[in-house]
């Protein structure tokens, strides 16, 4: 299938031959992967040429979701909208006494222009505190308190209502070991209270691999009692190469496979969802930890990049992700991010684990050969996957 799906530049190569090579219109290579003039390639550089006619913007037979701000510009907004059956609108906080903080952007246009186009708009709930960071301490207070829980759920529903949202994330990261069993009950108490009102109750699961994995990441997440009390999970797995780790993948395949192994011993199948990156990350080097800070890139950012200063681009085969180097201002950097190839990889495990959904952290860009590859990988959909 990857011979008919991508196709990856060699030296000397331009959109013509490559065109006719894959036996498309050019036209179509060049709408297929967001082309513009004078279409200039990169060597190494990886395209989708499984485009034929027939593949047209459609919902896969994949539960598909994604995280956007309500300050997502419009057109990116009304270009991805086709292919999600859900959009996760990030975020709302709330106070230690239960309080709803809802988020500074006005939400509404953005739950409108979902709910125009035929999908799901979902709240997300996430602990941020005034830095805009997650703060596990707000969680322990809250949960110190049945009466902050209930308010909580309370306000909750009433803005669920309000705004016309058709179901809950609860996306609570650093979740302290001490607050482990309230956090799956709190995920239960919104799934009883809300699901007989037809409104969904997922949850985001930090990358596990074991149950009893150390690191304030890992040991408030219960991911038993999470799937159990949840409809739907989704595996957070991204963020091996971080803005001010060292450079890598954002998500090796290998390791994103464990955290998926791992995740069926205790969560069916059926509710497990893979987190995808919708990002990559430009570390200038040399990298010096605490002081070295990445920048972060999309997929057409990088390619742009690797083109502007003639690198080449390769593909690390055990993380299943491209990467290259190139100098500015006397600093070499290192870049890694998601093309064709490594997405491909993520949806052949989606499909060999038997997996249900595919959700991006964030969408906030819009990459159309993810989702051409995405519809050519999983027919149109066929019914309802919550």
């Amino acid at each position: 299938m990857e011979q008919e799906l991508i196709y990856v530049v060699k030296e000397g190569d331009n959109v013509d031959q490559i065109a006719r090579t894959a036996g498309i219109p050019v036209e179509e290579l060049i709408w297929a992967n967001q082309l513009e003039a004078p279409y200039r390639l990169a060597v190494g550089q990886s395209l989708f040429v499984g485009t034929q006619s027939s593949v047209q913007a459609g919902r896969p037979s994949l539960y598909t979701f994604g995280y956007v701000y309500p300050f997502i510009d419009r057109q990116i907004l009304d270009e991805t909208l086709p292919w999600l059956t859900d959009l996760y609108v990030f975020s709302y906080g709330f106070t230690a006494e239960g309080e709803l903080i809802p988020p500074q952007t006005e939400d509404g246009p953005v739950i409108e222009a979902a709910r125009a186009a035929g999908v799901r708009p979902v709240m997300v709930l996430t602990p941020l505190g005034p830095d805009g960071r997650f703060n596990n301490h707000l969680v322990t207070e809250l949960f110190a308190s049945e009466r902050a829980v209930r308010r909580l759920i309370w306000q909750l529903g009433v803005m669920m209502t309000e705004k016309e949202y058709e179901g809950l994330d609860i996306d609570f990261e650093y979740v302290s070991a001490g607050d482990r069993r309230d956090f799956a009950e709190f995920i239960g108490l919104c799934a009883r209270t809300f699901n007989p009102f037809g409104l969904t109750v997922t949850a985001a699961l930090a990358p596990k691999t074991s149950d009893d994995q150390p690191g304030l990441l890992y040991e408030g997440m219960d991911y038993k009692a999470i799937g159990e009390a949840a409809n739907r999970v989704m595996l957070m797995t991204y963020e091996w190469g971080y803005s001010q780790g060292p450079p890598m993948a954002v998500a090796p395949i290998h390791m994103v496979r464990r955290v998926a192994d791992y995740a069926l011993t205790r969560i069916p199948a059926e509710k497990v969802s893979l987190g995808i990156p919708n990002y990559g990350y430009d570390w200038p080097l040399p990298y010096e930890r605490g002081v070295t800070r990445a920048r972060t890139i999309n997929t057409l950012q990088a390619i742009q990049l690797a083109i502007d200063h003639g690198s080449v681009i390769y593909f690390d085969e055990l993380a299943k992700s491209p990467y290259f180097h190139y100098w500015q201002y006397g600093i070499r950097h290192e870049v890694w991010f998601e093309d064709v190839r490594s997405l491909k990889a993520k949806f052949d495990l989606i499909k060999e684990k038997g997996l249900t959904g595919a959700g991006y952290w964030q969408l906030m860009s819009f990459y159309r050969p993810n989702w051409l590859l995405l519809v050519r990988m999983f027919e149109l959909a066929k019914g309802n996957f919550l």
